[in-house]
C-alpha cells in the first residue's frame, strides 16, 4: 500500500525544511481560522447590538405615542409590556454575543493575529447617589515593592470603585420597658404610662405596619405573598394577621386622607377622571374603577402643593363623581361622561361648578369627521 513515504526525501535537512514548511502552513491556517472565528463573533455581536437598538427604539416610539395620543387601553399596555420583555431578551443576547466576541478576539490575539475588538455602545452609568452611606473597604497594600522588593513604600494616592450593595432586612423585637417604683414614704406604686402604639394590643410596630401597607398598596403585593416572604426570612405572620394590620392602618390614615381631600376641594380648579382596573373575584375577574381628583396649580403660577386623591368603585355610575365632588365649587376639568352633568346644574349647592372642556376629547369628533366624511369645516378645524 502506498502511504506517500516513498515521496519523502531521504536527506535529513530536506526533511527538516519540509517539516518547517508544513508547520508554517498549519500555523497560518490556524491563524486564519482564529481570525475568521473572531470576525464572525464580532459580526454576530454587531447584529445583536443592532437588534437591541432597534427594539429599544420600538419601545421608545410606542411610549412616545402613548404620551402624545393618550393610548391607555389594556391592549396598548400589553404591547408595551411585550416590547419591554423583547428588549430585555435582545439586550441579554447582545451581552452574551459581546462576551463571546471578546473571547474569540483574545484567542486570536494570543496567536499573534491582530483583530480589532467590538465594544457595544452602552449608556453612561449615572453616579450613585451621594446621600447613600458609604462603607469603605480598603484592599491590603503590598508590604514590599514588587520591582526591587524594597520595604519602604509611600502612599501617593488611591483609586476608588463604587458598587451597589444591599443590607438584608433584619427582624428585631422591641421591648418597651415601663419600670415600676414604690414610694418609701407612703408605699404608693407609680409607673409611666404606655407610649402611643398604632394598633393597641398588637405586636406590629409602626415601621412594620408602614411596610405592610406600602407593599400592598404601593407595590401591589398580595398579603399571602407578603406572608410567604416574611416566613422565608424567619418571621411567621399569618395572612389574617396581616389583614388586621391593613384594616387598622387604613383607619389610622383616614385623618390624613381627609386633609388631602379637603386641600383638593379647596382649589380653584381641579381635574377628575376614572380608569378601569381588574379586580379578582370568586372564580373570575371583574372590572372596577379608580377615580382620581387632582389639584395642581403650578401651570397657572400657583404655589400651593399639588395633590391627588384616589377612589375605588365597583362600577361606573354618575353617583360616584357626584358624591366625591359634593363639597366642591369651582372649575372642573373632566371628560364628556354624562355622570358629571348633574354637577354643572344651575343653582347647585354648595356652589356652581364651571365645566372646563378637555382639548384631547374635544378634538376627537373633528378628527373622526375629517377622516370619515372629509367635511370641509372639520378639515379646516383639524
Amino acid at each position: 500500500m502506498n502511504t506517500g513515504i516513498e515521496a519523502l526525501p531521504d536527506d535529513i535537512e530536506a526533511l527538516k525544511a519540509l517539516l518547517i514548511a508544513e508547520r508554517h502552513t498549519v500555523v497560518i491556517a490556524r491563524a486564519a481560522q482564529l481570525e475568521a472565528e473572531a470576525l464572525a463573533a464580532i459580526a454576530q455581536a454587531q447584529v445583536a447590538d443592532a437588534h437591541a437598538i432597534i427594539e429599544d427604539l420600538k419601545l421608545r416610539i410606542a411610549k412616545a405615542r402613548q404620551d402624545k395620543w393618550g393610548q391607555s387601553s389594556e391592549r396598548h399596555r400589553q404591547l408595551l409590556d411585550q416590547l419591554e420583555m423583547q428588549l430585555e431578551d435582545v439586550v441579554a443576547t447582545a451581552t452574551e454575543d459581546e462576551l463571546a466576541a471578546e473571547i474569540a478576539v483574545a484567542k486570536a490575539s494570543a496567536a499573534g493575529v491582530p483583530v480589532v475588538p467590538f465594544t457595544r455602545k452602552k449608556p453612561t452609568r449615572a453616579p450613585l447617589s451621594a446621600d447613600l452611606p458609604r462603607h469603605r473597604v480598603v484592599v491590603p497594600a503590598p508590604e514590599s515593592c514588587p520591582c526591587c522588593h524594597g520595604a519602604e513604600l509611600k502612599k501617593i494616592g488611591e483609586t476608588i470603585t463604587e458598587s451597589r450593595e444591599v443590607v438584608p432586612r433584619q427582624w428585631i423585637v422591641v421591648q418597651t420597658v415601663r419600670e415600676k417604683f414604690i414610694c418609701k414614704a407612703c408605699e404608693t406604686i407609680t409607673q409611666p404610662p404606655a407610649p402611643f402604639h398604632p394598633i393597641p394590643r398588637a405586636s406590629a410596630g409602626p415601621n412594620l405596619l408602614a411596610m405592610v401597607l406600602f407593599n400592598k398598596f404601593g407595590l401591589h403585593q398580595p398579603l399571602n405573598r407578603q406572608s410567604e416572604t416574611y416566613a422565608a426570612e424567619g418571621m411567621s405572620i399569618s395572612v389574617s394577621t396581616l389583614a388586621d394590620y391593613v384594616g387598622h392602618g387604613t383607619v389610622l390614615l383616614r385623618g390624613l386622607v381627609n386633609l388631602i381631600e379637603a386641600h383638593i376641594l379647596a382649589g380653584e380648579r381641579i381635574h377628575h377622571d376614572d380608569t378601569t382596573v381588574p379586580v379578582m373575584a370568586a372564580g373570575k375577574t371583574i372590572t372596577g374603577r379608580i377615580w382620581a381628583s387632582v389639584r395642581d396649580d403650578r401651570p397657572f403660577g400657583g404655589t400651593d402643593p399639588p395633590a391627588v386623591c384616589y377612589y375605588y368603585t365597583r362600577d361606573r355610575t354618575g353617583a360616584h363623581p357626584q358624591r366625591q365632588l359634593a363639597r366642591y365649587a369651582g372649575i372642573l376639568q373632566a371628560d364628556a361622561y354624562s355622570g358629571y352633568d348633574a354637577l354643572y346644574a344651575a343653582g347647585r349647592k354648595p356652589g356652581p361648578i364651571l365645566e372646563a372642556a378637555c382639548w384631547a376629547h374635544a378634538r376627537r369628533p373633528f378628527f373622526k369627521e375629517a377622516r370619515l366624511s372629509r367635511t370641509p369645516l372639520a378639515v379646516d378645524i383639524v
